[in-house]
C-alpha cells in the first residue's frame, strides 16, 4: 500500500474532527449548517412593496385613486376562503396594485420612493370576519404597444404565514388581449384570476373569490387526498364536449359550461364503477332541483366509463335511463372515459375509480365539490344547502354607483 500524502493525512483528520461536510465544504467549528429556508409562493418581485406605506388601520373595503380619474369605473369584490374552499378566512391583507387608464404605472407627487414603481394607483384591504373585500378603481389599460392583456397585480399576507405572496393577477374576461394561449398560461394560483363583469350603471361589477394556498408553492397546509378527484375549488371548470344522449341538447356535443356557465351548475362524473341505483336516486332528486330553481341550475350528468365502450350502445343505455326517470332539465351525457383527451374530458382530472363526483361551479369557477356521495336524505341536503350557500350575489343593474 502507498503512503498517504501529508495533504490526505490533514483531510482524513478533518473529515474526522467534523470540520468538512460530506461535499468537501469546510464548516465552522462549532456550528451546525442550517437549511435555507423555505419560502411559502417562491418569492415575487414586487411583493414586499406591499409594506411600504401600508396603512396602520386597513378595512374590508377600499377605494383607490382610480375611482376618481377618467376611466371604467370596476368594483371587485367577493371572499376569501382558507384551503379548503369553505371556510372565510379573515384578517387576510390583500395588496394591490394597477396601470391608470392609459397603460401606465403613474407615479404622483409624494408617495414613497420605494414604491413608485408600481404607480399611484394601489391601495390594501384586509378581509372581515365573513372573508369578504370590496376594492373600488379604475379600469386598468394594457400596456401601450404590448400584447399582454390588462391587468390588477394582487399579493397577499395571511395572519400565521410570515411570507407574503402573490397570487394570480386579476385579468378580464372580455379582453381582446386575453386569448386561448394566454389563458393556458395563467396559473391559477388563489383560483382562476379571470374577472367576468357585469354593468350596473356607469360601475363594472365582478364579483371575485380566492382560495388560500392554492396552486401556491411551500403552502404549509396538506392539500392530498387519496380519493382526489377533480379540479380544485377556486379553479375555473374547463370546456369539454361531451355526447348528449338525453336532455335538452340531445343529439348534439353541447360543452356544458360554455353555454350553461352564466350562473349555477352541476357536473356530476361517474367513471368505472357505476352504481346504477344509487346513480337513479342521484338523477331524480337533481332534476327536483334543477325544475326547482329553473334556469339558475344546470345540472350534467357525465358517464364515462370506459368497460366494454361503444358509442350506440352508450347512447341506448342513457336514453333508457333518462325516458324511465322521465328527466326532462339533466343532461345526460356521456364520454368514452372520464380520462378520454378527445373530449378533453381529461382536463376535469376526475378519478374513474372513485365511485361519483360532483364538481358545483358558478360563472364556470367551482364553488364546492364532493367525492365519493351516497344518495341519501343527509347528502341531498347537503347539495341543497350548497346551492343555497354559493349562489352569490345578483346585481341590482339599477344600484347607484357608489360615491
Amino acid at each position: 500500500m502507498k503512503n498517504k500524502t501529508l495533504c490526505q493525512v490533514l483531510i482524513a483528520t478533518a473529515l474526522t474532527m467534523g470540520l468538512f461536510s460530506c461535499q468537501g465544504q469546510p464548516n465552522v467549528s462549532g456550528q451546525k449548517q442550517t437549511a435555507k429556508k423555505v419560502i411559502v409562493g417562491g418569492g415575487c418581485d414586487g411583493c414586499e412593496l406591499m409594506f411600504v406605506g401600508m396603512p396602520a388601520s386597513i378595512d374590508a373595503s377600499d377605494t383607490s385613486a382610480g375611482w376618481l380619474e377618467e376611466g371604467q369605473k370596476l368594483l371587485v369584490t367577493g371572499k376569501v376562503f382558507k384551503v379548503d374552499g369553505i371556510t372565510p378566512a379573515s384578517g387576510v391583507a390583500i395588496y394591490y396594485w394597477q396601470t391608470d387608464n392609459a397603460g401606465f404605472y403613474a407615479p404622483v407627487e409624494g408617495m414613497p420612493a420605494k414604491a413608485r414603481r408600481h404607480g399611484h394607483i394601489r391601495g390594501w384591504v384586509k378581509t372581515d370576519e365573513s372573508g369578504r373585500y370590496s376594492i373600488y378603481t379604475v379600469r386598468p389599460a394594457p400596456y401601450p404597444e404590448r400584447d399582454e392583456p390588462a391587468h390588477i397585480h394582487t399579493s397577499i399576507k395571511e395572519p400565521s404565514i410570515d411570507d407574503e405572496y402573490y397570487i394570480d393577477a386579476f385579468v378580464f374576461d372580455d379582453d381582446p388581449l386575453l386569448t386561448g394561449a394566454k389563458r393556458k398560461e395563467l396559473e391559477n394560483r388563489g383560483g382562476s384570476g379571470v374577472l367576468r363583469v357585469l354593468v350596473s350603471g356607469d360601475v363594472q361589477i365582478a364579483e371575485h373569490n380566492i382560495i388560500l394556498g392554492l396552486n401556491v408553492p411551500n403552502y404549509p397546509d396538506d392539500m392530498n387526498d387519496d380519493r382526489q378527484s377533480g379540479l380544485q375549488v377556486g379553479e375555473d371548470s374547463p370546456s369539454f364536449i361531451p355526447f348528449h344522449a338525453w336532455g335538452p341538447d340531445k343529439g348534439t356535443r353541447t360543452c356544458p359550461v360554455c353555454k350553461y356557465g352564466r350562473y349555477h351548475g352541476i357536473l356530476y362524473f361517474v367513471g368505472n364503477k357505476p352504481d346504477w341505483d344509487d346513480i337513479k336516486n342521484w338523477l331524480t332528486f337533481l332534476e327536483l332541483e334543477s325544475v326547482e330553481r329553473g334556469k339558475y341550475l344546470k345540472v350534467y350528468f357525465v358517464y364515462g366509463n370506459e368497460a366494454a365502450y361503444t358509442k350506440e350502445a352508450r347512447q341506448k343505455e342513457l336514453e333508457d335511463i333518462g325516458r324511465e326517470l322521465d328527466l326532462k332539465n339533466i343532461a345526460v351525457t356521456f364520454v368514452p372515459s372520464v380520462t378520454d383527451k378527445a373530449s378533453e374530458v381529461n382536463l376535469n382530472s376526475i378519478n374513474p375509480e372513485v365511485a361519483n363526483t360532483f364538481i358545483v361551479y358558478r360563472q364556470r369557477t367551482i364553488v364546492a365539490k364532493f367525492i365519493g356521495l351516497e344518495a341519501s336524505a343527509e347528502n341531498f341536503k347537503l347539495i341543497s344547502a350548497t346551492l343555497d350557500k354559493t349562489k352569490g350575489e345578483y346585481f341590482d343593474l339599477n344600484e347607484p354607483a357608489h360615491n
